[in-house]
């Protein structure tokens, strides 16, 4: 699995839908599901939780949690449903996540997530990654982002994906946390020079393939979220441009089509349209009539009995 190019875990948005419609516009990129905790795997409906689409591959599971062996039973049940790797979360900064002790708090816990690294492990044969920020609060910026790195190293992770800001746990939201504390690039770069046996992902504030392909010149791998989401048909071209993979760039109106099997086979299953056309918004992005499409899907797909005819219909609206 080359992980040049990702897919960022996104609470809310990056569910199993999502990540087929994803991989319809990449076949290489590496996709990951929202964040997991182990108390919705071990206590909760894990097999709602787990469950994808073959075609997703490669896929990874997002776990939250930070009781060691807690964390080993669900990467086995990862492994067992067929995921290809899972990540360790220690980068999101909610009051919700820390009071449920996972997430970037535990930047100030390196030995501990090392032990669940360790643990998980000694269960499993796939990767164990960790998704963090480059620091918490007020620890100092590059010493303490190397020490963590570096303890869970130790433990035996190979990749870590790093979102290249600082999370403050007070005073700031999630969304201010994504968009506040100063992009930090150079600190990221510095740890791949210092670590050059470690896989490094770099995350935070890409927006573009030109930008993608400048990180790549001093780290392994870029990670996506929110443009790639938003604007989904950037996706198109990485196959291409990171990978060096002429799959035959498709059109936006094959891509719906394609899209719309999937949709009629989850309709017959009982899954409301809704559930599946928010992740396609983004798609006309930019075209004449964009508007329209998003604007008619918005208002009709929740409806009861909604079916891809409500799709088709938008996709008229759009001018190519």
């Amino acid at each position: 699995m080359k992980r040049s190019f990702c897919v960022a875990p996104m609470l809310d948005w990056t569910d199993r839908h999502c990540r087929y419609f994803h991989r319809l516009l990449s076949q290489h990129a590496v996709l990951y599901t929202e964040m997991v905790t182990t108390g919705a795997l071990l206590q909760g409906d894990a097999q709602r939780h787990l469950q994808f689409n073959p075609a997703e591959h490669p896929v990874a599971l997002q776990l939250g949690g930070s009781e060691p062996q807690e964390m080993a039973t669900c990467a086995q049940m990862a492994e067992d449903f067929g995921y290809d790797e899972v990540n360790i979360n220690v980068g999101c900064p909610s009051e919700r996540v820390q009071r449920g002790a996972f997430g970037a708090c535990l930047m100030a816990e390196p030995q501990l997530i090392a032990d669940c690294v360790a643990a998980m492990q000694a269960k499993v044969a796939i990767p164990i990654t960790v998704k963090n920020r480059i620091g918490i609060d007020d620890q100092e910026d590059y010493a303490g982002l190397h020490h963590f790195v570096s303890t869970v190293a130790a433990a035996g992770c190979k990749t870590f994906i790093i979102h290249a800001r600082k999370a403050w746990l007070k005073g700031l939201s999630p969304k201010e946390n994504r968009e506040i504390p100063p992009l930090r690039y150079e600190l990221v770069y510095q740890l791949k020079r210092e670590l050059p046996q470690l896989e490094i992902i770099i995350n935070g504030g890409i927006t573009s393939l030109d930008a993608c392909q400048t990180h790549l010149q001093w780290v392994d791998g870029v990670m996506v979220g929110r443009e790639a989401y938003h604007n989904p048909w950037f996706l198109a071209q990485v196959d291409e441009r990171i990978y060096g993979k002429d799959t035959g760039l498709k059109s936006q109106r094959s891509v719906l089509e394609d899209y719309l099997d999937y949709v009629s086979v989850q309709l017959a299953q009982g899954t409301p349209l809704g559930h599946m056309s928010r992740h396609i918004l983004g798609l006309f992005q930019g075209l004449p009539g964009a508007r329209r499409w998003r604007q008619y899907i918005s208002e009709n797909a929740h409806k009861p009995k909604a079916g891809i005819e409500v799709l088709q219909h938008a996709a008229s609206l759009v001018v190519l």
